[in-house]
């Protein structure tokens, strides 16, 4: 697939823009449909915690963190609702005429947890967190992009970008830009305190967390109805399947394939099995050998069969993936993408104008990535090796995976939940800085990168991003084998919306917000 049409045009600025301040000022009405019951405590056993975990955003990987920090105890700018759309949390609307200045209107009335009233000064040095140099940022690649943030009111904070991107609003709820106290900024990253619905009560990092909802909280009686929640660290997943089968907690997530028919058969629970943009695979890191040759990354691309994958790993729970993480999800995913396939043949051929006689690499996985990866890895081994192709693999314990493996290991197992929209998730994972880097098709990537973000004719950008996924597909570092449904056990002593989130795990990590005891 070539990019066939002019992708510099004009675009229609008034109804796209007229569009996103719309989506930020109706989020503000949406209450529940039916009347949900105050009280009682959520207790969740939760993968994805670690020894490491601090409620400083900035080294938020893992589902654990994720659900304690913006799912209950701080809140961002915006917020993705469940089904998809987006309104506002800690501000009220936002607005533009050219996407590049933005204005966004705070929430008045909110305070801290420290009784600190909340304010433009808050947000300004919160974003500034994620510049630090000293303090590595998932959120580095957003926050990179805005040029000045400046208080331009009581309640307002004004935003200009180095470049028109129609997607800022969306940006601003990622789960790293929480919103922190500026005078206390220390103490409420070593304490937990936000604006959030739930204040903390106690806090073992890698082991448990609990909190108590706030009485007089902005958000009302639309959300929070548990009156405490108890999260508890569990990365084994027959452990918290057991847990959840024993009625000693009311809700788990990632249930392992193997478990879901037991968990959807039992009499006290039910299974959310939930389509989404959640992807698993295995990254490469470009820049170091052998990954730097492009023919070397093609092997390994053709040396996988993602249809075992799929059929093996994930029981069929989820469909194949063609190493770009833009999804079924997403707006403009590429459908008519044609699909990389397993094929040993290819990928010996790809071997040898690398000019190796065999190609040999360590993959280092953990269950920490996902349940599974160490399995997984070793059938992608099996599979490449007719194409000349030697994978060793090393598995490492979940607890510190992330913070210790996956940074330096330069080929590993990796995990991502997907993003709403598509300049999000690339410039998050996709940007020159982060995962990738090849030359000219690279170049070339980061110019569709930053022409797409400030391109707002639908059209014109569906164009973008389909090139850009095909980029991918070819030349990009990171294998995508399979996207999976998020699998998660709930006791029927819980109730849930009709519609959950896919954005992350566990309803968007808010299952403290918009679930209720009945």
């Amino acid at each position: 697939m070539g990019l066939d049409r002019k992708v510099d045009g004009t675009p229609n600025r008034r109804r796209l823009l007229q569009g996103a301040v719309a989506a930020g000022v109706l989020g503000l009405t949406g209450l529940p449909l039916r009347a949900q019951t105050r009280g009682g405590t959520l207790t969740a056993a939760l993968g994805g915690a670690h020894s490491c975990d601090t409620w400083d955003s900035r080294t938020h990987v893992d589902l654990f963190m994720m659900a304690a920090a913006q799912g209950a105890v701080f809140d961002s700018l915006t917020e993705i609702a469940a089904d998809g759309s987006l309104k506002g949390e800690l501000a009220e609307s936002w607005d533009s005429s050219d996407a590049q200045t933005w204005v966004f209107n705070l929430r008045r009335g909110v305070t801290f947890h420290n009784g600190q009233a909340f304010g433009p000064d808050d947000v300004i040095a919160s974003l500034h967190l994620h510049l630090d140099d000293d303090v590595p940022s998932p959120a580095r690649p957003i926050v990179q992009n805005i040029a000045m943030m400046a208080r331009s009111g009581p309640h307002q904070v004004t935003f200009t970008l180095t470049a028109p991107n129609a997607d800022f609003p969306y940006l601003l709820s990622d789960y790293h830009l929480l919103i922190y106290p500026a005078d206390h900024m220390a103490d409420a990253m070593v304490h937990g305190i936000g604006t959030g619905l739930y204040r903390v009560e106690t806090f073992h990092p890698g082991r448990r967390m609990t909190a108590l909802r706030v009485t007089d909280h902005y958000k009302g009686d639309a959300a929070g109805w548990f009156d405490r929640i108890d999260y508890i660290a569990m990365n084994d997943s027959r452990a918290r399947t057991e847990a959840l089968r024993a009625g000693r907690v009311d809700a788990i997530n990632r249930v392992n394939v193997r478990d879901t028919a037991a968990v959807a058969a039992h009499p006290r629970l039910r299974l959310q099995n939930i389509p989404g943009n959640q992807h698993y695979g295995f990254a490469m890191q470009t820049r170091a050998a052998p990954f730097a040759d492009v023919d070397v990354r093609l092997a390994l691309k053709y040396g996988i069969d993602r249809q075992d994958f799929v059929d093996r790993f994930l029981l069929g729970h989820g469909q194949v993936g063609n190493d770009t993480p833009i999804g079924r999800a997403n707006q403009f995913y590429a459908a008519d993408l044609d699909q990389i396939a397993y094929d040993p043949d290819r990928a010996a051929f790809h071997r040898k104008r690398a000019g190796l006689d065999r190609l040999a690499v360590t993959l280092h996985t953990s269950d920490g990535a996902f349940d599974g990866a160490g399995h997984a890895a070793a059938a992608f081994a099996d599979a490449a090796r007719p194409a000349g192709i030697d994978i060793d693999v090393i598995d490492s314990a979940p607890d510190g995976y992330w913070a210790q493996v996956w940074p330096t290991a330069t080929f590993r197992a990796t995990h991502w939940a997907g993003r709403a929209t598509e300049d999000w998730m690339l410039s998050t994972a996709d940007a020159a800085d982060v995962l990738w880097h090849d030359g000219d098709s690279n170049a070339r990537f980061q110019a569709l990168l930053l022409q797409g973000r400030s391109e707002l004719d639908s059209d014109i950008r569906r164009d973008i991003y389909a090139y850009m996924q095909q980029i991918l597909r070819d030349t990009g570092g990171t294998i995508i084998p399979a996207f999976a449904n998020h699998l998660q056990g709930v006791a029927n002593r819980i109730g849930t919306p009709s519609q959950i989130g896919n954005l992350w795990q566990m309803d968007d990590a808010r299952m403290a917000e918009r679930w209720w005891r009945v």
